[in-house]
């Protein structure tokens, strides 16, 4: 009985907080405009191929854990 309410409670709280995205975001409702590096293609391929043009420096490969890399000696209790 309260999983009905409590899934009508989220899909309500999902179309309210879409519709107040919608109108702020795309209806700009307060005010403002796009900027033009995003809605231009043209200027984001630019920026991308001056991205992909700058060359790439780095050191060695870096183990993500080294302490997990190392190799340890185990000696048995016996000895």
């Amino acid at each position: 009985m309260a999983a009905k309410y409590i899934a009508a409670g989220i899909v309500g709280s999902f179309a309210i907080s879409y519709a107040c995205d919608y109108l702020i975001a795309e209806k700009k409702i307060f005010g403002g405009t796009t900027p033009m590096t995003v809605s231009d293609k043209e200027w984001w391929q630019a920026t991308d191929k001056k991205f992909q043009a700058w060359p790439r420096t780095a050191g060695p490969p870096v183990v993500m854990n080294p302490i997990s890399r190392q190799n340890f000696i185990v000696k048995d209790l016996e000895s």
